[in-house]
């Protein structure tokens, strides 16, 4: 059974750039004071509590949002969903010539093959997977593609939407990362392309500069029309109450502008397999990566599925299914790190709807001797398997946790 949770589950995602946490210093022994700042599209809130207090939640409960209260973080109400499958373990390959060895990791990085991976998901609500052609990258994507539009466009939307970016929310944290995905051929030196999801869009053409002008001028398409367009939400969480409404204004989507962007294809049938080979950051994933790619590949191809990366419709079609290496996730000690994303119209071998379709599954300690098994009960039966389940995620921005 499922547990559904709003963003950001837990305490400890806190050092994401969404709280800060300073010790006031002390002269004599005292009641150890805490001092927590929130930062809000740029405007701080602070609060501070007592931490021997008696009744620590009572002052807890004064200063922090309502949505702390029940994790100790920003999560939203838990509620419990049981229309999704659960497989205990991944079966076994049933083909002679299935199992791919496992290649041995660099010295002194082990895989953590220990702790529970339930919950090691990071918490986001889109994730922007863009476009470079290239199998890996610099440790820090920011500083990678220097002269090139896909380095632009990391570049950009971290400054716009990171911390003290513009568009800067705690509420509505995205995970940017680079992928090997050839670049649209329709690209220049102004514009990348990129997969969102769990939107399940791909955008062959994003401007990559931002203009001085106001983003909701339509004779200027830029990068903050793109992201007031395809990534910053509807309504904002209660606690942006606090802010202007001037500020509110600019922190909340327009979808109207998404008719700037009319090459956008919206992924219906075909499912993405995301493979964490960011190997400038960490030799694991570097190293398992591509041979988890070669042996998904290999097992869809047997079972009829197309993987091979086009223009156009390529993106999405029955029978279809991208693949790519994609830039750090978090949790490189659980490699191999895969995220599935199963687009809404995915229907199961017996043509019913699949029980996963518009959800985002990571699985991490994926070996190649278990891709025959994810294939068949992930992707084509929409069940998860326990032993690799980090974490899911829903179009709507929901959490989920076994």
């Amino acid at each position: 059974m499922f547990k559904l949770e709003g963003p950001f589950p837990h305490a400890r995602e806190w050092g994401m750039g969404m709280v800060r946490q300073r010790r006031r210093p002390q002269l004599l022994p005292q009641p150890t004071s805490r001092r927590f700042s929130f930062n809000l599209g740029g405007f701080e809130r602070d609060a501070t509590w007592m931490s021997n207090s008696s009744s620590l939640q009572q002052q807890r409960k004064q200063v922090l949002p309502k949505a702390f209260l029940t994790t100790g973080s920003l999560a939203g109400p838990v509620r419990s969903l049981s229309a999704i499958s659960v497989t205990a373990t991944c079966p076994e390959p049933t083909c002679e010539c299935a199992p791919t060895p496992t290649p041995l990791m660099p010295d002194g990085l082990s895989i953590d093959t220990v702790h529970p991976l339930n919950g090691t998901m990071a918490a986001y609500t889109q994730q922007v997977v863009i476009a470079t052609g290239r199998p890996d990258w610099t440790s820090r994507i920011e500083e990678d593609g220097q002269g090139e539009s896909w380095g632009a466009l990391a570049r950009g939307l971290k400054g716009l939407l990171g911390r003290g970016g513009k568009y800067a929310d705690p509420y509505n944290n995205f995970l940017i990362t680079n992928s090997s995905f050839a670049p649209a051929v329709v690209t220049s030196r102004n514009s990348a392309s990129a997969f969102l999801f769990p939107s399940f869009k791909y955008v062959p053409s994003i401007p990559v500069d931002i203009t001085s002008a106001p983003s909701t001028n339509p004779q200027n398409v830029d990068l903050s029309m793109f992201v007031r367009a395809m990534l910053l939400p509807r309504q904002l969480h209660d606690a942006h109450s606090v802010l202007p409404e001037s500020k509110r204004a600019e922190m909340t989507g327009d979808p109207e502008l998404a008719v700037r962007f009319p090459n956008t294809l919206d992924i219906k049938h075909s499912p993405t397999i995301l493979i964490c080979g960011h190997g400038g950051r960490d030799k694991r994933c570097g190293v398992i990566g591509p041979i988890l790619e070669t042996e998904f590949r290999r097992v869809l191809q047997r079972k009829g599925f197309d993987t091979e990366m086009g223009i156009g419709d390529k993106e999405d079609g029955q029978g279809h299914v991208n693949i790519a290496l994609i830039s750090h996730i978090g949790g490189h000690k659980y490699a191999g790190n895969v995220i599935f994303y199963i687009p809404p119209r995915m229907v199961t071998p017996s043509a019913g709807p699949s029980p996963l379709a518009g959800k985002g599954i990571w699985y991490g300690r994926v070996e190649p001797k278990h891709i025959e098994g994810i294939v068949d009960e992930t992707i084509l039966r929409g069940s998860v398997v326990a032993d690799h389940f980090r974490g899911g995620i829903g179009m709507n921005g929901e959490l989920y946790r076994l």
